[in-house]
């Protein structure tokens, strides 16, 4: 029998995740300069509507499928299609509410991976590469994090869910460090953007950036909370954390600002903000909302210094897909280890509440593989992308503006405003000096 109520939460929080991706594309459109906001955008409208579709072709099935590679693979072809789940209910909530749950989850963390190339990709490559990434990098990790055993439906699942029992509760490994980890391989094939570390290659729209990190902030409680599926005492616990974890790591990136530059920005606002979102992730149903509020201006202060690390290593990770989300993603996943308490959802310990180290190494087991996965793949796929159909523009087109190149299109045609009325003076001089010449 359906629990309407349950549903009604999960569809509601799945729509919340689908704007995520729209509100990514904000926030990154308005970091990158003008001549590429719509490459940016672009590159998480695309990962929207390809993997929607490959989702539901195979990539559910993939993530949630039953077990046939010892906790790293579903079987691709046990819900081909999504055949068999249009009216079944597991523990009164209909399969397809779940799918699309998870779906937007799969098409934010492709998206994700974009920032960390920006003004240098070209749009064909990069949907190549997102389905691929996807295939054989996202939908086996999903696997590994989110299908968990259940043996009254006789079904197996991945092994960090069930075998080393890590807690990820809504994606800190299988969404931020994987992407986090895909980003930094990305940068390092693609190479450096025209001018890196010489030139200012300022945000162009800050009003952008604040409106997309404000949506992402918005649609994040469907991501974190939604994770319950139910709408319960779980979901409000997450829902506070997520809260307090996000305000306390925008205050922690904005005193690191100030500190260290004298002032606090816009950006380093929302990027706070993204920051403790990332973090919180993995450890929103293990921690106290004290907790919470630990974890999150700890976050801000991590990744505000580790925004820095690209111009000390010489990499060239365009909008800190590495600093904020790797970093974020990794720091929220081990400090469940550190900071959890049973008196939470999640019901564990971690070293600062009693639970001696046991927690701790499986949230550094599963953090670290992921990374090593996710970057050696990312890698592999995108090397051999750059060799055969080549994945960067070249340099003039780079100078030149890649919205133009690629899409033939400007993001602000200042020109027809000038151009209008320009146009109409030309069109009545020439009608003058061609009436004066009859």
């Amino acid at each position: 029998m359906v629990d309407t109520g349950n549903t009604a939460w999960i569809l509601t929080s799945a729509a919340l995740v689908l704007l995520m991706t729209p509100g990514l594309a904000l926030f990154y459109g308005g970091m990158v300069r003008a001549k590429s906001v719509l490459n940016m955008m672009m590159m998480s409208f695309g990962a929207l509507a390809l993997i929607s579709v490959l989702w539901v072709l195979y990539g559910y099935s993939i993530a949630f499928g039953n077990d046939v590679g010892g906790g790293l693979l579903g079987n691709p072809t046990e819900y081909l299609g999504l055949e068999g789940l249009f009216d079944t209910v597991t523990n009164g909530l209909p399969d397809m509410a779940f799918v699309g749950f998870q779906a937007v989850f799969a098409i934010i963390t492709v998206a994700l991976i974009s920032g960390a190339i920006a003004d240098r990709a070209r749009f064909g490559a990069w949907m190549v590469f997102a389905g691929i990434w996807a295939t054989i990098v996202y939908f086996p990790v999903a696997h590994w994090v989110f299908a968990f055993d259940n043996d009254d439906l006789g079904v197996t699942g991945g092994w960090i869910a069930n075998q080393l029992a890590a807690i990820d509760f809504a994606g800190g490994t299988a969404v931020h460090i994987n992407a986090g980890a895909a980003g930094l391989a990305l940068a390092l094939v693609l190479g450096k953007r025209r001018g890196f570390g010489r030139e200012a290659m300022r945000p162009h729209n800050l009003p952008l950036v604040m409106l997309g990190a404000g949506l992402l902030w918005f649609g994040w409680f469907g991501f974190n909370a939604g994770s319950a599926l139910s709408a319960g005492t779980a979901a409000s616990l997450v829902w506070v954390n997520t809260m307090v974890a996000t305000g306390a790591a925008t205050l922690g990136w904005l005193l690191t600002e100030k500190i260290r530059d004298g002032h606090s920005t816009s950006l380093g606002g929302a990027s706070g903000a993204v920051a403790g979102l990332v973090a919180i992730t993995p450890s929103c149903s293990a921690v106290s909302p004290i907790g919470a509020i630990i974890l999150g201006a700890v976050a801000g202060v991590l990744c505000a210094l580790a925004v820095g690390l690209k111009y000390r290593f010489g990499y060239d990770d365009s909008l800190d897909v590495v600093g904020v989300h790797l970093v974020g993603g990794l720091w929220g996943t081990i400090a469940v280890g550190f900071l959890a308490t049973d008196s939470a959802a999640a019901g564990v310990s971690g070293l600062f509440y009693g639970g001696g180290v046991d927690q701790l190494w499986r949230q550094v087991v599963g953090a670290l593989a992921v990374l090593v996965f996710s970057f050696v793949l990312t890698y592999v796929i995108g090397t051999v992308i750059q060799k055969t159909m080549g994945f960067r523009i070249t340099e003039e087109d780079e100078v030149a503006g890649i919205d133009q190149v690629v899409h033939a299109e400007s993001g602000y045609d200042f020109t027809s405003l000038s151009g209008g009325s320009g146009s109409a003076l030309h069109q009545a001089t020439t009608a003058k000096t061609v009436e004066g010449s009859h």
